[in-house]
């Protein structure tokens, strides 16, 4: 008799890396890699400089990451300072070396250019999925940037939306969002998905807190807002690092176990090139460790 396996299923979980920017970051790599592969997730992501300032890393670090690990990995492709010959001799690139997954995204404009959209051939994400979509059809699965609590960059929340809305029908899979501590605004945000019939998986995409000033300053750059309550404990706790590591594993594990009983699909872990934080947080989940 074969006894049913009543845990509940391990949802689709994937981690974000960025290129090491120094020699000692490289070295680091390997273990880095050989501790988040502990967790299986469905994918690895490769960040792409501003500017497209780290195309090079991008492509060495997702080899790395193939090759060490055997898990897929998805490189981030950005419309700023790209043409269409870049863009094709790129995906060309990655298709040749079996990447199957990648992630479009306008990326951060110069402040020399904020206002006037993305210099170069694609001036939003939605001209790069269509781009991918018309040169190689299905073969890659494209992943897209959504913004519960809205792009910092937007007009308001309706023009934020129709954007998200141009990438979904350009022909988007999937998307990822930006990270945020208020579970409330991204299942509002799914719902006004499912009310416009756009049927895409959205991940919520989640950032482990290690660092106050840190926090504060990714999150004053990207639109992310810290509840007040979060806010007043962090500068409480900032100089107790191990109280703080606690709290912030706390609040962040609360926040994935809302997320996944509200149905959320998975999770994307923004990493930061730092492997306890996330394993951390998934001793927490209870998942599969």
């Amino acid at each position: 008799m074969t006894i049913p396996d009543s845990r509940p299923p391990i949802p689709d979980i994937s981690l974000e890396l960025f290129p090491p920017r120094t020699p000692a970051g490289w070295d680091k790599l390997p273990t880095l890699l050989g501790e988040l592969a502990t967790l299986r997730p469905a994918f690895f992501s490769v960040t792409y400089g501003a500017g497209g300032s780290e195309q090079n890393g991008t492509y060495d670090t997702l080899m790395k990451v193939v090759d060490q690990t055997g898990i897929e990995a998805a490189p981030h492709l950005t419309c700023v300072g790209s043409t269409r010959n870049h863009i094709a001799a790129m995906l060309a690139q990655y298709r040749e070396a079996g990447v199957r997954r990648i992630v479009a995204l306008r990326g951060d404009l110069p402040a020399t250019s904020m206002g006037s959209g993305a210099p170069g051939d694609f001036r939003y994400a939605n001209e790069l999925v269509a781009f991918v979509r018309e040169q190689h059809g299905d073969h890659f699965r494209i992943e897209v940037a959504a913004y519960p609590e809205m792009h910092p960059q937007a007009a308001g929340p309706a023009a934020d939306f129709e954007a998200f809305r141009r990438k979904a029908e350009a022909g988007a899979d999937a998307a990822i969002t930006q990270y945020f501590f208020n579970a409330d605004a991204y299942f509002d945000f799914v719902d006004r998905c499912a009310r416009a019939n756009l049927t895409l998986p959205i991940v919520p995409g989640i950032m482990p807190i290690t660092n106050h000033a840190q926090l504060t300053r990714f999150s004053a750059a990207c639109g992310a807002e810290i509840p007040r309550w979060i806010r007043l404990r962090l500068e409480q706790l900032k100089d107790d690092k191990p109280a703080l590591l606690d709290f912030g594993t706390e609040v962040v594990t609360r926040l994935c176990q809302t997320l996944l009983a509200g149905g959320a699909p998975g999770l994307h872990v923004y990493t930061l090139n730092q492997s306890e934080p996330t394993l951390r947080l998934w001793r927490g989940l209870g998942l599969n460790l």
